[in-house]
């Protein structure tokens, strides 16, 4: 073999070696991937705009501190995915939504929830989910700060129970999310822990098109 094709053999083999191992690294770090860490982050420090959420499952990828400062101790999971019947759904119906319910066995009235609908939402469709939200015991809160666009928030009023609701339309996704605890609790506090959860529940549908692209 002369010296020429020996050069030219060991000039490709020494480039082929950084590239094999920068795929396996880009790979491995790839499948590593984890959702962001729980911040708290307030509703209105959060830029709902910038969220990609995707008509995807996701409460897997919502961490357990977000749940814990929701409800005060930490709640077992029950989800939910499109055509599925559900317990966790009104009259056990058939979800056309990916959503999950974190409760309490001890604590019933204590639940902090989160969905998406799985078929696409239009501007127009938003709307009418909108005008359907406010209802006699659910009253809107017209200072709240943006979850998607457009979007509402309520506090809804049932027995000994509150419950806090964001929800908006961000892309063609609509993303929906509630806190409920007891009425002992000030409605102030139950809407900033609400806002709070919420933004978790933003950042793990959105996490879905990040951790894949």
């Amino acid at each position: 073999m002369s010296t020429v094709l020996r050069a030219l053999l060991l000039s490709a083999l020494l480039t082929l070696v950084p590239v094999g191992i920068g795929v396996a690294v880009s790979d491995d770090t790839t499948s590593a991937a984890l959702p962001p860490a729980y911040k708290g982050t307030d509703l209105a420090d959060f830029d709902t705009s910038a969220a990609v959420v995707q008509r995807t499952p996701f409460c897997e990828l919502v961490p357990a501190a977000a749940v814990k400062a929701a409800l005060g101790t930490p709640g077992d999971l029950t989800s939910y995915g499109n055509g599925e019947e559900s317990a966790a759904l009104p009259g056990s119906d058939v979800a056309h939504e990916y959503g999950c319910l974190f409760g309490q066995a001890d604590a019933p009235g204590s639940e902090a929830r989160g969905w998406v609908f799985a078929p696409p939402v239009s501007a127009e469709r938003a709307s009418a989910l909108i005008s359907a939200t406010t209802t006699d015991v659910c009253a809107a809160q017209p200072g709240a700060p943006a979850y998607g666009t457009p979007s509402v928030a309520v506090v809804c009023t049932n027995g000994d129970a509150r419950t806090a609701s964001f929800r908006g339309l961000f892309g063609d996704a609509w993303l929906a999310c509630s806190l409920t605890l007891p009425v002992g609790v000030a409605e102030a506090d139950l809407v900033s822990r609400a806002g709070r959860w919420c933004v978790a529940v933003a950042q793990a549908a959105s996490f879905t098109a990040s951790s894949t692209s």
